[in-house]
């Protein structure tokens, strides 16, 4: 009587728990593109109600903070780096150009660094530089370390890896900001170089170069992001389709606010008169916190995309709800998160 009375409730349940994933708009999409928009409209929903509940801002901060700390030691890694196969002042020179969109008050205060940086990293050589270039690279691991925390979070995820592990993730994540920088100013230098030649083509010839340029700045940011949501949480490597959607958006939203940031900042805004001294160092805490809080919302919009679908997201072969090793391709939104609401999510 028990066994047939536990089966019926097997039976019952299961068309019960079929119609409710029935429901989820979404639910059988294989790639974020392929949500409808009663799903997009849900999982705007979400975002707008997690950017509370996970704070943000306040992790933004958190991210601005650190990356502030380590901005010139990555400016330091940066020149040495390239710095073995050009001259220095060569490599400060395209630098020069990848910061053309950073506010004018953060870019003199980067261009002042990226002077003193230069000059340090042409006067070592062989040991010393090495040794400079391995307490760069340091230095700029705590920007890296403090991404890998927000990442958790967002993702819901508790990380369990070994210090040596996160360590070990936040060094190769530096260097993966030392490369993607190395290759955006060879692409400065290139493009510089291009559009100087084709000046002779007139203004259509070099807006169609600069035009260029930003493409290829967009898309070595997007893929920067791309890995960083990848590789920071602790949880199984979600596929790169489902990365890609706020990787784009992430990039588009940092182009715009910082293009907004710097007008609001060289118009509106007087830094100077209100911190003294000290303005150009809070332009560039604001600009690293708008930058932060677009990678952090990038980051907020794959993990709510991949929460709405119910094929699994992550590498490998598919695996049933509860086996994938990642709470948003392990759990859907519920009735209360399909329409959630700020103070109670």
């Amino acid at each position: 009587m028990t066994d047939s009375s536990n089966a019926t409730a097997q039976d019952t349940a299961m068309p019960q728990a079929e119609a409710d994933t029935a429901n989820i708009p979404g639910f059988q999409s294989t790639r974020p593109w392929h949500h409808p928009w009663p799903a997009w409209k849900a999982i705007f929903g979400r975002i707008y109600s997690m950017t509370g509940y996970h704070n943000l801002s306040l992790m933004a901060a958190g991210v601005a903070f650190y990356a502030f700390l380590s901005f010139v030691p990555l400016l330091g890694a940066v020149v040495m780096t390239y710095g073995l196969v050009a001259d220095p002042a060569t490599v400060a020179q395209h630098m020069q150009k990848i910061f053309e969109l950073v506010p004018a008050d953060a870019a003199r205060l980067i261009q002042d660094q990226l002077i003193n940086v230069t000059s340090e990293a042409a006067s070592k050589t062989g040991l010393g530089l090495a040794i400079a270039l391995l307490l760069s690279i340091y230095g700029a691991m705590r920007a890296a370390g403090a991404l890998i925390q927000a990442m958790n979070v967002v993702y819901e995820e508790v990380d369990e890896r070994s210090i040596f592990f996160t360590t070990l993730l936040s060094m190769l994540l530096t260097l993966g900001a030392i490369v993607a920088a190395i290759v955006g100013v060879a692409a400065a230098g290139v493009f510089g170089y291009l559009q100087h030649a084709v000046s002779i083509l007139g203004p259509v010839g070099v807006m169609l170069i600069q035009i260029a340029t930003w493409i290829v700045a967009a898309l070595i940011v997007s893929t920067g992001f791309g890995f960083v949501y990848r590789f920071a949480p602790d949880r199984a490597q979600a596929r790169w389709e489902w990365l890609s959607m706020g990787s784009f958006a992430a990039t588009l939203l940092w182009l715009v606010a910082t293009l907004l940031f710097g007008l609001y900042a060289a118009n509106f805004a007087n830094y100077n008169a209100t911190y003294g001294a000290l303005g150009a160092v809070v332009v560039l805490l604001m600009w690293l916190f708008v930058s932060s809080y677009a990678v952090l919302l990038g980051a907020e919009i794959n993990a709510e995309a991949e929460r709405q679908t119910g094929v699994d997201s992550t590498t490998g072969r598919p695996r049933p709800f509860g086996h994938r090793g990642a709470v948003m391709a392990d759990t859907l939104p519920s009735k209360r998160q399909r329409k959630p609401r700020r103070d109670r999510y």
